[in-house]
């Protein structure tokens, strides 16, 4: 099965993340398509293919050679975000594309436009996979698993590419954060790995935010609003103080590249209760330590004010910058920049803005960059991916491993 072919059957599982069951994985869709990826990993001849209980599939590209390789592996996860549906995805391809505006939906009149979307304009003449309109696309992360699982392929056909050991690994729920709760990293048992989760082609991610989650609870005190004077506290306005006192410029649309910030969630209230709910994220340390801490200076600001037990604040840290771990083995990196350059794709190191599984799995003892899957406007009904950064992508894993083989001892001094 070619490339295009094999995402777009990925592309028909319902697989969305919902971090409100308490189920693992947290929808069944996504254990029906680890079920069917077991299946197709095993008829293209990989070996030591192990489905656990909670949705994590690895298995073995057995060694080729008697040369003493590491062993590294390839990630994807396989659920796509809840913030669109991933319903009935239908996707069509966009066949040599000319940079005009595409027209999604002709019934409802979407279209992805180039004035908004302008980076689409750098793959003309390329073929392009978007959506009907109605849904997200699911690259995110299911080009990751495609391109995966073809160099798989590609690399059993190919016996005469000299490798060593190759793990491989599809997780769930990493969309709610929870990708790599049960990762047997032991059991993986590589030296290192790349998650095949970035964006446009090129993308090469070493780095990545601090991440904490904050849930701040204001209790009010309902009183007959014709007779509320001095009685009433409205804990909806109460809350509504509180977001003001936030840097107004520390959000995500008015914040990039390195610069960190504040963002609420979800805002739900009446006057007796409303609860506010935010992620912090700050590439620095420091920086994301002292964003904690203005959290909580505010929640005593608003306690002194109106009284103790007034806002009662939740912090809860979710993941951290994997750069510190990547920084002491820095040939993974140079390897995959190596690999990218030999497939004719030009290394694009940046931070991610963002999380993958492979920050928390670099903390957990396995270093884990991140390298593109070539899609653009994730969790979203503008998603689109090219055909062609797809591909790409697929050569660079080759590409990764090939090089390894031969320069193993060199890279890893």
């Amino acid at each position: 099965m070619n490339i295009t072919n094999r995402f777009l059957k990925y592309v028909t599982f319902l697989t969305t993340s919902d971090e409100n069951t308490g189920m693992n994985p947290s929808t069944p869709g996504q254990m029906v398509f680890a079920q069917y990826l077991a299946k197709e990993l095993e008829a293209i001849g990989l070996k030591e293919i192990d489905l656990d209980k909670n949705g994590y599939l690895m298995a073995t590209l057995p060694a080729n050679t008697t040369e003493d390789i590491p062993v590294i592996g390839f990630i994807a996860h396989m659920d796509t975000s809840p913030d669109a549906s991933g319903k009935h995805v239908t996707p069509h391809i966009v066949e040599n594309y000319q940079g005009n505006d595409i027209l999604l939906n002709d019934e409802e009149a979407i279209v992805l436009e180039t004035e908004k979307y302008p980076e689409i304009l750098q793959y003309k003449g390329q073929d392009i996979i978007v959506t009907n309109g109605k849904t997200l696309l699911g690259a995110d992360d299911k080009a990751g698993i495609a391109e995966i699982v073809s160099a798989m392929e590609y690399l059993v056909a190919h016996p005469e590419i000299k490798h060593g050991k190759i793990r491989i690994g599809f997780t769930p729920d990493e969309e709610i954060g929870q990708g790599a709760d049960h990762f047997d990293v032991k059991k993986f048992g590589a030296a290192w790995a790349y998650t095949m989760d970035g964006g446009e082609i090129g993308e090469l991610e070493f780095e990545n935010f601090n991440a904490a989650s904050a849930k701040i609870t204001f209790n009010g005190l309902n009183v007959h609003p014709g007779y509320a004077k001095h009685k009433m506290r409205n804990s909806m306005r109460i809350a509504y103080q509180f977001a003001n006192m936030l840097p107004r410029h520390e959000t995500p649309e008015h914040t990039e590249h390195y610069e960190g910030f504040y963002h609420m969630t979800s805002m739900q209230g009446t006057v007796e209760e409303t609860v506010l709910t935010y992620i912090i994220r700050d590439h620095d340390r420091a920086r994301f330590e002292s964003r904690k801490k203005e959290l909580q200076h505010l929640t005593n600001k608003i306690n002194a004010e109106f009284g103790p037990g007034t806002a009662i604040l939740e912090l809860k840290d979710q993941y951290y910058n994997m750069r510190e771990k990547i920084e002491p083995v820095m040939y993974v990196v140079e390897l995959a920049k190596q690999a990218m350059i030999a497939t004719g794709v030009t290394p694009k190191v940046k931070p991610i803005r963002g999380g993958t599984d492979g920050a928390r799995l670099s903390f957990e003892g396995l270093p884990c960059p991140n390298i593109f899957a070539g899609g653009h406007n994730f969790h979203g009904r503008f998603e689109y991916l090219p055909v062609q950064s797809m591909q790409k992508a697929m050569e660079v894993i080759i590409s990764i491993v090939s090089i390894l083989a031969d320069k193993h001892k060199e890279l890893c001094n």
